[in-house]
């Protein structure tokens, strides 16, 4: 989501699949399929020190709040003005049957004026329809990434019995992939070596100051039509045309990352309209989005040190140091080397810092960005370091246009750039990761074409059913502070607390935290939510680090 974090934690997982050398977008489905397979145990509520298992898929937890299974008025698709077809390429890969297009309009105020194309796809229930519970609308998050092969993913990721109780619906949002149009304000943007993050003289930051200038000048020539009607309400709006073209009252909506904050916008503007909502890793709807950006850069580095120390522990295999200062050295030293010498043309300190962004997302990754630093350094070697650029490191343009058309008009940015180098340069001083990356990342918010409103949209919980919150208490892109604020401004919700848990999407984790799908089983099966009061209303143990890949 915010800051140099378009990628989705479900893309991540896309991305490993196929650096492991699978076809298409198949990996993920085969990366989320063993998501009931893990070992794991929990405890409800924060306090307790107790552990008891979770609830099973499709039964009650003994004191919680459920929903019986079943029809009910409103959730099974009545008159659909959508219009199905056989979906092809990557998705016919991936298994998915059935694709659609639906038209809204750019502007909800001007219903018959111009409108836009938005591109869906779904995994059909199969359970018998006595035991269907309608459309499981869900989000990967970004904003900007890819909702379509998600259908797929959950359909694999949740228990069989579940899934099949749900027809599963992935989309694209406005301005996204194969949505019409998609965005793209300068394909150049991120080809070749980019200008090094960290500016080493005034005239070096203006060089940086002049591409983010010239990104937003060219996004409102080429979109001015669009941008103003880009904003995160008016994607909840596309969500709740979404559901009333399959002719249902309500929709149940499973999001990770920004989808968590999408959610909470909808739940907002359409609080009777929420039947079953699982927010993954929840978005701070206080902090939109110049302080959530902040937070993240703290959080981020302290998954960098994290990393750091796993590759320590481990220096019999990758000899990069004993202690994560040296292995933090080492890392230091390939950056520096990149920033003068870049492999291929194509991977400098910008797009070295990029890739190994995403470890933060995910520690599954930690094993193979160890190895490609390591045979970098210790032997002078670039085809792992260019093979873990490739698969996570490559950066779209497309969600980078979307993640700005979003985020920068969602809510107006400081516009002064002298206060972003004041406040870049004291975060730095504590937290040097991600500081000038996550600024350049956000940049163009200075300049953008669109001024937002002063305050983001107030998240309120009035007259909603029981949400499901998953939340790890290490979550960079998402900090644990942030989504118990979400939390408190959504009384119905309940969180499971997954306790030193640093992976961002819990319930798509690998290996898999059974005592996480447990909660999610049991609440889209029978609306089970954990019974303890407070903040943390039920907490499981983190799936354990990876060991270094033989």
């Amino acid at each position: 989501m915010m800051g140099d974090m378009s990628i989705s934690p479900v893309a991540a997982r896309r991305a490993a699949g196929r650096r492991r050398g699978r076809t298409g977008w198949v990996p993920a489905t085969a990366l989320t399929v063993t998501a009931l397979l893990g070992i794991g145990a929990c405890s409800a509520g924060g306090s307790s020190s107790s552990p008891a298992a979770p609830p099973a898929a499709g039964g009650a937890q003994s004191g919680g709040a459920s929903q019986a299974t079943g029809p009910a008025a409103g959730i099974v698709p009545g008159h659909s003005t959508l219009h199905w077809h056989s979906c092809g390429g990557l998705l016919a890969q991936q298994g998915v049957p059935e694709c659609a297009t639906l038209s809204v309009p750019v502007d909800y105020a001007k219903p018959g004026g111009r409108h836009i194309t938005l591109a869906l796809d779904m995994i059909p229930a199969t359970a018998p329809k006595n035991q269907q519970q309608g459309i499981l609308l869900v989000n990967p998050g970004g904003p900007g990434g890819s909702g379509l092969p998600l259908a797929a993913e959950v359909a694999q990721g949740l228990s069989p019995g579940v899934a099949a109780q749900y027809d599963i619906v992935g989309f694209d949002p406005r301005g996204v992939g194969s949505s019409v149009p998609a965005l793209s304000c300068d394909r150049s943007f991120f080809a070749g070596v980019r200008p090094n993050y960290i500016p080493a003289s005034p005239a070096a930051e203006q060089v940086l100051i002049n591409r983010a200038k010239t990104y937003a000048t060219d996004c409102g020539q080429k979109y001015g039509w669009l941008l103003p009607h880009m904003t995160s309400q008016d994607a909840a709006r596309d969500m709740d045309a979404i559901r009333a073209a399959f002719g249902v009252s309500k929709i149940n909506y499973y999001a990770f990352s920004y989808g968590t904050y999408l959610g909470q916008v909808y739940a907002t503007l359409f609080p009777d309209r929420v039947r079953r909502m699982v927010l993954d890793s929840v978005v701070d709807p206080t902090g939109v989005w110049y302080t959530d950006n902040v937070d993240q850069d703290y959080a981020f580095q302290g998954r960098m040190e994290a990393f750091f120390a796993w590759v320590a522990k481990y220096d019999g295999t990758y000899h990069l140091g004993r202690t994560a200062a040296q292995v933090q050295a080492a890392w230091y030293k390939a950056r520096n080397r990149l920033l003068a010498h870049p492999v291929n043309g194509t991977i400098g300190a910008d797009e070295f810092d990029d890739t190994f962004l995403q470890g933060g997302y995910l520690d599954e990754l930690w094993p193979g960005f160890a190895q490609a630093l390591s045979s970098y350094l210790n032997f002078g070697q670039t085809d792992d370091l260019i093979t873990q650029y490739q698969g996570y490191g490559k950066q779209s343009e497309n969600e980078f246009a979307v993640y700005n058309a979003v985020q920068c008009s969602d809510v107006n940015w400081p516009r002064n750039w002298s206060f972003w180098t004041s406040d870049t340069e004291r975060i730095y001083a504590k937290a040097p990761f991600q500081a000038w990356d996550n600024a350049w990342f956000n940049a163009a918010c200075a300049f953008w074409p669109v001024k937002g409103p002063a305050k983001p949209l107030q998240i309120k919980g009035t007259g909603l059913g029981g949400i499901l919150m998953l939340q790890g208490t290490l979550d960079p892109a998402t900090p644990y502070a942030g989504a118990q604020d979400a939390h408190k401004l959504l009384p119905s919700a309940r969180m499971v607390v997954v306790q030193g848990g640093g992976n961002h999407g819990q319930s798509m984790e690998q290996p898999s935290n059974s005592c996480v799908q447990g909660y999610l089983n049991a609440y889209l099966a029978r609306g089970v939510l954990p019974k303890a009061p407070g903040l943390v209303n039920a907490t499981c143990p983190a799936v354990p680090p990876p060991a270094p890949e033989s």
